[in-house]
């Protein structure tokens, strides 16, 4: 039987959220938990998108496969009762056995805050600037990454993406307090790329790039043409989404699969 969770974390003392030998990840810590509530031999947990190093997340979706019906508020209960602090679980859905987070999603937004004044308390999740750039400047700079859809400019050398294409339907600074947020919505995103846009757009606030020169960069699809990638702990996994109604249906096709998992005829 499939159920998505909805988890949250602090990354802060993780090397992401993939399982990589000889580092501690977040999936890694999950789906220890998993084994040991339901005594499971081995447990293949799906997220909806990798986190890199010292990246948060206040939503991220992960489908895994348990070998039988549970109350979601179990699963949730049992889970939470035995992770640690930095992870938590939040809802729990059960869905069909097609159902997948990563492949079924439409999109991703990720939020990206930066601290206007010194806080102990954002130290490690809002990177620190003591001024304030110019945010109508990479406001504007910002509407090109809604105009071009092939991000060559902002994706790892050595990745193994098979293509650079991404469609960005939000991209927009807001000043609340002394925070500065970023907030970047599309379909997709390559490895690497927001903290990528975001350094990028910083060097636009700070006078160190023109608009013009900006949507350059990305025109000429051109990586030297990016600034350095922006801090790792200012970046939060904030929102996946998925079809309208998609939920409702999931839990038809999950009650039809435990239907029929719970009638199994009697061989002659």
């Amino acid at each position: 039987m499939r159920y998505f969770l909805e988890v949250a974390y602090d990354g802060t003392r993780f090397h992401g959220w993939q399982v990589q030998p000889n580092a501690l990840t977040v999936q890694q810590v999950l789906d220890e938990c998993l084994r040991t509530v339901f005594r499971l031999p081995s447990v293949e947990t799906i997220g909806s998108g990798r986190t890199d190093t010292g990246v948060h997340a206040t939503q991220q979706w992960v489908h895994v496969d348990l070998p039988q019906a549970f109350s979601p508020a179990d699963i949730q209960h049992k889970l939470n009762r035995i992770l640690p602090a930095d992870i938590s679980i939040g809802q729990v859905l059960p869905v069909g056995p097609e159902a997948h987070t990563r492949f079924d999603a439409i999109s991703r937004t990720y939020e990206y805050r930066i601290s206007l004044q010194r806080n102990p308390f954002l130290v490690k999740h809002a990177y620190f600037m003591p001024r304030l750039p110019e945010v109508a400047q990479m406001n504007a700079a910002a509407q090109a990454l809604l105009d071009l859809e092939d991000f060559t400019t902002f994706s790892k050398v050595k990745g193994d993406t098979k293509h650079y294409r991404c469609t960005i339907t939000q991209a927009h600074w807001r000043q609340e307090g002394d925070l500065l947020i970023f907030t970047i919505k599309a379909n997709r995103f390559l490895r690497g790329m927001v903290r990528l846009v975001v350094g990028t757009l910083l060097d636009v606030g700070k006078g160190k790039l023109s608009v013009d020169q900006f949507r350059q960069a990305i025109e000429r699809q051109d990586r030297t043409l990016a600034s350095g990638a922006a801090p790792a702990q200012g970046l939060f996994l904030h929102k996946v989404e998925y079809p309208e109604g998609y939920f409702a249906e999931q839990q038809k096709l999950f009650e039809q699969t435990a239907a029929e998992v719970a009638f199994k005829p009697t061989e002659e």
